[in-house]
């Protein structure tokens, strides 16, 4: 039987750093929790990255936060292309992978308008944040869809069904953010 959905509103995520957050308090079998833990911290790049352009830092740190953004993107695509059959035989896997190269691109554009100081760096800093959040989305729809997709962890304990991804992700941020005691 699905899980309810909450009565409340929906509340968003407003934050990249938020959604790293929520990563880290969910995680199912070994290979999920590596893709979480990754991509929490490919959000947390993601949002120093947008806080130093935002908050005017030096143009210095803030090349320097999407050099640590772009590194980071390329050791989490190197992830994806190592998680097992499973995954890679999921249809929104292939998507997700395709999505994060575009990102990846999109950082480089991105880096490269920074670097040289371009007139272009504000239309490629835009693009780049909407591309970022449809990316992170993507990222969790292929983990629901992992996850309700009957793939269970091997282990001798009976499986229990969990509440799609995205309905976990809506109690979570109607509690405020906060893990259930």
């Amino acid at each position: 039987m699905p899980a309810p959905v909450p009565s409340e509103p929906l509340h968003t995520v407003q934050s990249f750093a938020q959604l790293s957050r929520f990563l880290r308090e969910d995680g199912a079998d070994e290979e999920t929790r590596q893709l979480r833990e990754s991509l929490g911290g490919l959000s947390r790049h993601i949002e120093a990255a947008v806080q130093a352009r935002r908050k005017a830092a030096s143009h210095g740190a803030v090349i320097a936060s999407v050099r640590a953004l772009a590194a980071h993107a390329r050791q989490h695509q190197l992830l994806l292309t190592g998680m097992g059959s499973a995954w890679h035989a999921l249809y929104e896997f292939g998507g997700y992978q395709r999505g994060l190269r575009e990102l990846r691109d999109s950082i480089a554009r991105w880096q490269a308008a920074l670097e040289a100081g371009a007139s272009a760096e504000q239309e490629c800093f835009a693009a780049f944040e909407l591309l970022a959040w449809r990316t992170l989305g993507d990222a969790l729809l292929v983990i629901d869809m992992y996850e309700q997709g009957g793939v269970e962890p091997q282990s001798d304990a009976p499986a229990r069904r969990r509440a799609p991804l995205l309905v976990r992700l809506g109690q979570w941020l109607a509690r405020g953010g906060r893990r259930k005691r």
